[in-house]
């Protein structure tokens, strides 16, 4: 019988690795890619020093206004402002209760990553808008209640990108199901509802949500004007998020919907076990997607007078003692966009990873 000696692994050849290797094959491949490299080192030279010169070098942190001195950014202005920015009017004295709330949101995000278990997940999607609701508004177990006028800032942006979010996410699933079903009546009401809110801006939808909603109600029926943004905006994402679904449904192979015949599911069953959870998984890239237009959306609750962020920079630059500090203003929203869509989308890269099921 032969016998083989083991060869012990030999390194890479030389130019074969590295940072070297990588910038000659992604980098200066060929003339045009070494063009265009050449020409954004150019550009990045030409904005990344002054941007860092006027945000960081030249910028001013501490001190008084009258001590301002240089071209560079002025972050006194944010620090000065900043309780207006994330809160709004909401009273000074009961910051704690929109922060515990934070807190709250964020140990049951951790419990709901780490903690497989279906009724406690079921429990936190249950209880979370129940407590946060109960915090921040009041009104129950002796908090004082605070009126819906007060909240503003980065407070009423995540509220109402939040309620939207989770609100509009199972009615979309319901008009996407509708859409495809093959019941005339259900799937002439979905399709009629899916292309005139898709037809019309989200600015109509919240006009119509603040002007025309009340009207259907009594007349002595005090109907807040944050929860008809509420209602306006989820119904308008609604619409997009059935879109989206029904892609992912598209997508699905006739052969699972046969399988689940085979197998006497009901059409419940069959769209809870087999068809949702395929679709559903497909179609995240393009659901976060839609979650994050929606949260860059909130910003125009301000035309229905809700101030979020952005409108609370607009508001405080009216300041007389403080004109002239707007640009800083939108660069600190700017930043707090950016951070929180950016991890929006690597959140949803590492769920569409964990749920990935190619077989390479």
């Amino acid at each position: 019988m032969a016998t083989y000696a083991k060869l012990e692994a030999r390194p890479a050849p030389l130019g074969t690795k590295g940072v070297i290797h990588w910038a000659k094959e992604n980098l200066f491949s060929d003339v045009v890619s070494t063009i265009l490299t050449l020409f954004s080192f150019y550009l990045l030279y030409l904005t990344i020093p002054p941007l860092l010169d006027w945000m960081i070098f030249d910028a001013t942190f501490s001190g008084t206004k009258e001590e301002v001195t240089g071209d560079g950014a002025r972050w006194i202005f944010i620090f000065e402002k900043f309780n207006q920015f994330i809160y709004g009017f909401y009273p000074e004295e009961l910051y704690w209760r929109p922060n515990l709330a934070l807190a709250i949101f964020t140990a049951y995000i951790i419990a709901f990553k780490y903690l497989n278990n279906t009724k406690i997940r079921v429990f936190i999607v249950v209880s979370l808008p129940i407590i946060t609701y109960i915090l921040v508004a009041g009104g129950y177990f002796g908090l004082e209640h605070v009126e819906t006028e007060k909240w503003g800032g980065l407070l009423l942006t995540v509220i109402v990108a939040a309620v939207g979010i989770v609100a509009s996410f199972p009615i979309g699933i319901l008009f996407a199901l509708g859409r495809q079903s093959k019941m005339p009546i259900i799937k002439t009401i979905s399709v009629m509802y899916i292309e005139f809110i898709r037809g019309v801006p989200l600015i109509t939808i919240l006009f119509m949500s603040s002007v025309i909603l009340p009207l259907f109600f009594p007349e002595n029926m005090d109907f807040d004007k944050l929860l008809r943004a509420l209602i306006g905006i989820t119904l308008f994402q609604a619409a997009y998020i059935a879109e989206v679904v029904r892609g992912g449904l598209q997508a699905i192979p006739k052969g699972q919907y046969e399988a689940a015949d085979s197998m006497a599911l009901s059409y419940w069953q069959t769209m809870g076990l087999i068809i949702l959870p395929q679709a559903l998984k497909i179609s995240i890239p393009n659901i976060v997607g839609s979650f994050i237009s929606l949260f860059k959306d909130t910003t125009l609750v301000l035309i229905i007078g809700l101030f979020d962020i952005l409108a609370m920079v607009t508001l405080t630059n009216s300041d007389t003692n403080w004109l002239g500090f707007e640009t800083e203003g939108y660069v600190f929203v700017t930043m707090i966009y950016w951070v929180i869509c950016f991890s929006m989308s690597k959140y949803a890269k590492a769920v569409e990873d964990r749920f990935n099921t190619d077989h390479k």
